[in-house]
This record gives C-alpha cells, sequence and structure tokens, in this order.
C-alpha cells in the first residue's frame, strides 16, 4: 500500500506534534521515554523531529502516559485554529 503524500499542513502538525513531545520530556533521555511508552528510541526520535508526521494514535497514546501529558492537551495544542 503506497500512502499519498503528505499535504504541507500535515507536516507542520507533525513538527509541532514533536515539539510538544520534546518539550514534555524534557531532560529525560529518548531512550528512557520510548522504554516506557513500548516503542523504540528510533521511532521517538523520528517523532520529535518530524520525520513520522502522523504516527498512529496508540503511539501517541502510549507516549503521552509515559509523559504524564494528557491526550486533551497534545489535540488542544495540535488543532487549527478556527477559520473566521
Amino acid at each position: 500500500m503506497v500512502r499519498p503524500p503528505m499535504t504541507p499542513q500535515e507536516r507542520r502538525r507533525g513538527e509541532h506534534l514533536g515539539t510538544l513531545l520534546r518539550q514534555a520530556r524534557g531532560e529525560r533521555s529518548i531512550v528512557e521515554v520510548a522504554a516506557l511508552a513500548g516503542i523504540s528510541a528510533e521511532t521517538l526520535r523520528k517523532i520529535e523531529t518530524g520525520r513520522i508526521a502522523t504516527p498512529a494514535f496508540f503511539t501517541i497514546a502510549a507516549l503521552a502516559e509515559a509523559l504524564d501529558v494528557s491526550l486533551d492537551h497534545l489535540a488542544l495544542r495540535l488543532s487549527p485554529a478556527p477559520q473566521g
């Protein structure tokens, strides 16, 4: 299955997600947080740098739990501003 190319908006949202997760990780190492979330350090590195811009929901849920960040908080921070 070939994935369609990401839109610029999807890329920006992925980069923003990575920034939020990096900030939440703080001084903890990528290896420590990845282990708590049950993912590889390389996967977390790719998410944090925006190279995986649309990670699976369960990956984000596991990271949110490991980082003690609510999914609601992430969703609100990643939602586009209302057009008006």
